[in-house]
């Protein structure tokens, strides 16, 4: 009896992978696949970058595209390389935003069309919070009046970053920041094997604490610190504070960080130069010279956007070291991300006033985020070091 009972029930929807560590969206999304399952037109993942948002929207694609397949174990493998003809993924090529045509060809337009292949189509919109109004109400009636084959998974930092209208034609799925615990063993996974002769097991050991911290919760973001140029970031950014808590800006401390950003800038362009060399060969002669101009301007916006994430990351870095300042003067030095260079914030924060600490952090943060703004770098990083130098130097900051 127990053994046709259990062959005459139901089957387990899939599990999804890379759900262990978000019980809120372990538990919105298990009930939504299998034959029992009834998937949202319409999903918001939110959380910090590194969180798995990105995985986890990869795989939900592949278990909506598998069901009614013809061929279903190949989904799940052309979902990972991209190559599946229902699955479209769009993010922004803005500057700084996500432009209507980021969105109008790449999903509205497409979700009216049916399947190929798949039952459903499924349309992955990463940093959906960069998108402009204009790009946004093109969206809104998709969401409105969604196909019944179609579904979207919009990604974004938090709901509160995404416009009201947008958000609440969504079913909100929260992923949690990676505990440090967890971004620090993942940090030492990467680490194994790499040759490190410059410093010990337990100076690796303590840098690695130091970048999960310093990662606030995003795991990839913490890994890029843990490598070369974000060692090197890491240096810039406290010689950037430590040029105005001595009172010598003279040196401009703010070019080694531009200079920073114009190599990523540089490497960003390289790469859409190259992808945008593979697609001139594949288009007819007529469109080409169109494509290079349009491409010409999203090369610009690219190269822009890399600029901008690094000194914004320099800038977290340079807050964060003046955080860590602050935690020292005020006697809780257990508190401080930069753990693997106690001695170093020590040194700094003797006879510095908590108060002024506290002041640089805001400048330094209120910079950080008019950079967005399309400001001139040079100048706002200049006109920071010196608001840094006569707040914190000399009697200002003792």
């Amino acid at each position: 009896m127990t053994a046709t009972s259990s062959s005459t029930a139901p089957a387990a929807p899939p599990a999804l992978q890379g759900l262990e560590s978000h019980p809120h969206a372990r538990a919105v999304l298990a009930a939504v696949l299998g034959p029992a399952g009834a998937p949202s037109h319409a999903y918001l993942f939110h959380g910090p970058s590194g969180a798995g948002k990105r995985a986890v929207a990869r795989a939900l694609a592949a278990a909506l595209l598998q069901e009614g397949a013809r061929s279903p174990q190949t989904v799940a493998e052309r979902v990972a390389r991209g190559t599946h003809p229902d699955l479209a993924w769009a993010s922004p090529s803005g500057a700084g935003e996500m432009l209507v045509a980021d969105i109008e060809g790449p999903v509205v337009a497409a979700a009216a069309r049916t399947p190929f292949e798949s039952r459903r189509r499924v349309f992955v919109i990463e940093d959906a919070h960069t998108m402009n109004d204009q790009a946004a109400n093109r969206l809104l009636k998709t969401l409105e009046e969604p196909p019944p084959f179609a579904h979207l998974i919009l990604l974004a930092p938090s709901t509160r970053d995404v416009l009201p209208t947008i958000a609440s034609r969504c079913q909100a799925v929260r992923f949690d920041p990676l505990p440090e615990a967890r971004i620090e063993e993942r940090l030492r996974g990467e680490a194994a094997g790499m040759e490190d002769e410059q410093h010990s097991e337990e100076e690796k050991t303590r840098r690695l604490a130091a970048c999960a911290r310093l990662g606030l919760g995003d795991a990839r973001r913490a890994s890029e610190l843990a490598g070369r140029e974000g060692g090197v970031l890491r240096e810039r950014a406290q010689s950037f504070v430590r040029a105005a808590l001595s009172g010598d800006t003279a040196g401009r401390p703010w070019l080694e960080l531009l200079a920073l950003a114009k190599e990523e800038a540089a490497r960003a362009g390289q790469e859409r130069e190259a992808r945008v060399a593979q697609e001139l060969e594949l288009l007819p002669s007529k469109d080409r010279k169109r494509h290079q101009r349009e491409a010409a301007e999203a090369q610009r916006r690219s190269e822009r956007r890399a600029r901008t994430r690094v000194l914004a990351g320099a800038l977290q870095l340079a807050e964060l070291w003046l955080r860590d300042l602050w935690c020292v003067a005020e006697g809780v030095g257990e508190l401080v991300y930069n753990c693997d260079r106690l001695a170093e914030l020590e040194r700094d924060a003797a006879g510095r006033r908590p108060a002024a600490l506290r002041a640089g952090i805001e400048l330094v943060r209120d910079t950080r985020l008019r950079l967005a703004l399309n400001v001139s770098e040079e100048l706002a990083l200049e006109a920071l070091a010196y608001a840094l130098q006569e707040l914190l130097a000399g009697a200002g900051g003792e």
